[in-house]
């Protein structure tokens, strides 16, 4: 079991990101899960929340029974009702919604974020031989979407842009926010510390 006075306010916070995006939460209404292709890093997650007995598995993922990842699991339904009382839910995927955030912690959740559907990209611009940046978060919840798109803009003051897919033979749109060279800088100095949780 997890106790919440015992972690630190921005691993946890971080670990709520991670849930809004890479995390799921059964439908029994106790058992709570994580995946990730980095099983190190689900282990620093496990370590953060204080868990000793929980053992990394391997789930597969997305239908493929060759993507293989590992995942931490457990039961909490003490940490799995506070989850729910923040905006989280089960079968999230096409229907999450806004977070109720303590905004003092919103770069340690956005940290968490980033690291589970997230990815921030460098390389050289072949004209000037500049060093380019961009963040994309990807998502199939309009409503989490826009309004984590707000958030940022709001936090950071600056401005991303939102596109939006239909993938062929996919029935749901995926929604892509971006953000370009500057603004991704400012966020990544934002959240990252040297002691930060983070992939």
């Amino acid at each position: 079991m997890v106790d919440l006075k015992f972690i630190r306010p921005s691993d946890l916070w971080y670990f709520i990101g991670l849930m809004a995006t890479d995390g799921n939460l059964s439908k029994d209404g106790r058992h709570i899960e994580i995946t990730s292709k980095n099983k190190n890093h689900l282990i620093a997650v496990k370590k953060s929340l204080g868990l000793k007995n929980n053992k990394i598995s391997k789930k597969s993922r997305g239908g493929l029974n060759n993507k293989i990842y590992p995942r931490l699991q457990f039961s909490d339904i003490r940490l799995y009702k506070f989850l729910l009382e923040l905006g989280l839910i089960p079968k999230k995927s096409l229907t999450l919604g806004k977070i109720k955030l303590d905004h003092t912690y919103f770069s340690d959740f956005l940290r968490g974020v980033i690291d589970g559907d997230g990815c921030i990209s460098t390389w050289i611009h072949k004209t000037n031989l500049g060093r380019q940046w961009s963040l994309r978060i990807t998502s199939a919840a309009p409503k989490f979407i826009k309004w984590l798109k707000k958030e940022i803009e709001n936090y950071f003051d600056i401005k991303g842009k939102l596109y939006k897919y239909r993938y062929k033979n996919k029935k749901n749109d995926i929604y892509i926010l971006k953000f370009g060279k500057l603004p991704t800088k400012i966020i990544i100095q934002g959240i990252y510390k040297k002691d930060s949780l983070f992939l």
